[in-house]
């Protein structure tokens, strides 16, 4: 693994523990010519299904698009990067059980919308105004009401 910092090519595992319900490793290394560490992560690669946009092109799903998603929502939000990974994990986790070839990314935003809405209330509707394109101002009192209930 070569090192983020110094590019040297040469590093050492420190300290190896598993994710939640070991969907992932976790390393923590520690590079030999600098002696910085840094983390990386073990994950399974497995191929998620096409998703199919509202006007029909077919792109790869990206698990970068899905932090960026959940990034901007809880922007200045109280909730812990953990529980932000564990809610991506979640996704691509029900994506993956799924056993399908494409999914609708309208199906990936409720899923997102889900998880937002466990995590933090205020992130939950800041995504899905924006997610379900609210017309005036009754559309976000009805989400609101929602919420509170």
């Amino acid at each position: 693994m070569k090192c983020p910092f110094c590019n040297h090519m040469d590093t050492q595992v420190v300290e190896t523990r598993m994710g939640e319900e070991g969907a992932f490793i976790r390393r923590r290394r520690q590079c030999l010519s600098c002696a910085k560490r840094f983390t990386t992560y073990e994950r399974p690669d497995v191929s998620f299904p096409t998703v199919v946009k509202k006007d029909g092109r077919r792109t790869e799903f990206s698990h970068d698009k899905l932090q960026a998603s959940f990034v901007l929502a809880l922007r200045k939000r109280p909730v812990a990067s953990a529980e932000v990974d564990a809610a991506i994990d979640h996704v691509e986790e029900k994506l993956l059980n799924a056993g399908v070839r494409e999914v609708a990314s309208s199906h990936i935003g409720e899923l997102v919308m889900h998880e937002l809405r466990k995590l933090d209330k205020v992130a939950y509707i800041r995504f899905a105004s924006v997610y379900r394109s609210f017309e005036d101002i009754d559309d976000f009192k009805h989400l609101v009401d929602e919420v509170r209930t």
